[in-house]
């Protein structure tokens, strides 16, 4: 089977039509998700863009992995994948497969697409790279302006200096976005892979990659105006004092210069955010279009997701970083196959890590390295299936260092920041996360069970945060020395003191 795979970053689940927000303009992705099924509960496993991206490649979480953090703020991290490293293109080319990727890569940086097997054009960065070869010449072949732009957004940094650009105004029509550049460089190489097939050639896996709806939200009038700033409704989160809540999510919100916008403005923000949405919808309908015209649609398995979300204003925040809220870690997950039933909606816990293993079987191959990934094939119906009833998440820094550890069920969802203040929350009574209960006494019960299970996960997994929860915390019998000494087992496994 053919597979096409469709990922935006830094995407806020409910800028998303099908995901029960009307005020939107995602006509392409709704017609998708009403084709193949809907992941209401599907989680990145770290909202930060290397890492999560190399998940995705690999089928391991990022402790396993070990690629923590982006080139451009890595504060003492690998920099690359090793090359002996499993990535599911090297198991799909053995396959036969051709494989290209177009847009955004940021695994590492040294390392390109083309090293994992990928063909396109290497576009290196976090965001549009709009001085590389390729976007200027796609510019002058077809008459249009270089980029410019104008309309800027920005706050004022603590130190007194510009904030970080948050959006502006591109100066040009729609066809000289770097996101319909993308997206016309998606349809030639799928006009290619459809040629090959035509001569009797192997199947395809074609990964697009949108830089957006990642801030800057830089977008033509059409997309900076399609919004009404008036009509925007702010995120009840908006109202966060930080109070309970660990000290450097504060100190976050001051980086991102919120408290010096006025509110007025992140409406603004807001509805250019939701107008970025709906130019890479725009885009991806094109190239969905494409599919149909050549004949694919039939024998093509389509994904949509993003690498994770972002604030927006959330939590007086922008962009994502130490603090592990549904705004950064929930995004969409679409999953079209031929042959299984349109309009399912799934309420499992899910993760981006389990693309790998789905994208494997697919293809008919073991997905055995892909240690933390599950296949979703049997989920594409509405079938019951098996699955846990939660998922953990981590997170090891943006900026500087900074550990956390999430574990998220039905009702609850506990992060611990061995800095600080640990966080429960009830989003059942509390789903904007806005009254951290972690030490009220009523909750005493689900603390202990959660921390229980957080550190039975991290354990079984491998992943040695789990030491720190040992000594910290109640997390019931341990049965081995925590100073992993091997000079006092039997004090831990009930023999001789």
């Amino acid at each position: 089977m053919n597979i096409l795979f469709l990922m935006t970053d830094q995407h806020r689940v409910d800028t998303i039509g099908a995901y029960g927000n009307p005020d939107t303009a995602t006509p392409a992705l709704d017609a998708l998700a009403a084709r193949g099924t809907r992941f209401d509960r599907w989680y990145t496993p770290t909202a930060i863009c290397t890492p999560a991206r190399a998940s995705l490649l690999t089928g391991q979480a990022p402790f396993r992995h070990k690629l923590l953090a982006n080139h451009e703020r890595n504060v003492g991290y690998i920099e690359d994948l090793p090359d002996e490293q499993f990535g599911f293109s090297h198991a799909l080319r053995a396959k036969g497969y051709n494989c290209g990727l177009i847009g955004k890569w940021h695994i590492g940086h040294e390392r390109t697409a083309a090293d994992f097997g990928f063909d396109g054009p290497h576009l290196p960065g976090w965001h549009n790279p709009v001085d590389h070869e390729d976007y200027r010449d796609h510019l002058e072949r077809n008459g249009l302006a270089p980029w410019r732009i104008d309309d800027r957004i920005r706050g004022t940094l603590p130190n007194g200096g510009p904030g970080n650009l948050l959006a502006a105004r591109f100066c040009g029509p729609v066809e000289a976005t770097f996101e319909y550049y993308l997206a016309t460089r998606t349809i030639e190489l799928l006009e290619r892979y459809a040629e090959d097939l035509r001569h009797g050639g192997t199947p395809f896996f074609l990964q697009l990659n949108f830089f957006g709806p990642h801030l800057p939200y830089i977008v033509p009038d059409e997309y900076f105006d399609m919004f009404d700033p008036e009509l925007i409704e702010l995120p009840r989160s908006i109202a966060e004092t930080f109070h309970g809540k660990p000290p450097v999510q504060r100190n976050y919100s001051a980086h991102w210069t919120f408290d010096t916008i006025p509110i007025e403005v992140t409406r603004k923000l807001i509805a250019v955010y939701r107008g970025y949405v709906a130019l890479i919808d725009a885009q991806i309908g094109r190239v969905l279009d494409a599919l149909e015209r050549l004949g694919l649609t039939g024998e093509t398995a389509v994904f949509f997701t993003s690498d994770h979300g972002e604030f927006t204003g959330a939590h007086r925040l922008h962009d994502k970083g130490p603090a592990m809220y549904e705004d950064i870690y929930r995004t969409a997950g679409i999953v079209h196959i031929p042959g299984r039933p349109g309009g399912v909606v799934r309420q499992e816990f899910v993760s981006l890590l389990d693309c790998t293993a789905t994208i494997l079987e697919l293809a008919g191959i073991d997905p055995t390295p892909a240690v933390d990934s599950r296949s979703l094939v049997p989920l594409t119906s509405d079938d019951p299936v098996e699955w846990d009833d939660d998922i953990v998440c981590e997170f090891h820094g943006h900026h500087f260092p900074y550990p956390q550890r999430m574990l998220r069920t039905e009702r609850y969802k506990l992060v611990v920041n061995p800095d600080s203040t640990n966080e429960l929350y009830d989003l059942r009574t509390d789903p904007d996360e806005l009254l951290n209960v972690y030490d009220h006494p009523e909750q005493a019960a689900v603390r202990t069970r959660m921390m229980n299970r957080l550190y039975t996960v991290l354990r079984d997994r491998g992943d040695n945060f789990f030491h720190w929860m040992t000594s910290m915390y109640d997390v019931g019998d341990v049965a081995y020395d925590p100073t992993m000494s091997g000079m006092d087992e039997a004090t831990y496994r009930g023999g001789p003191a």
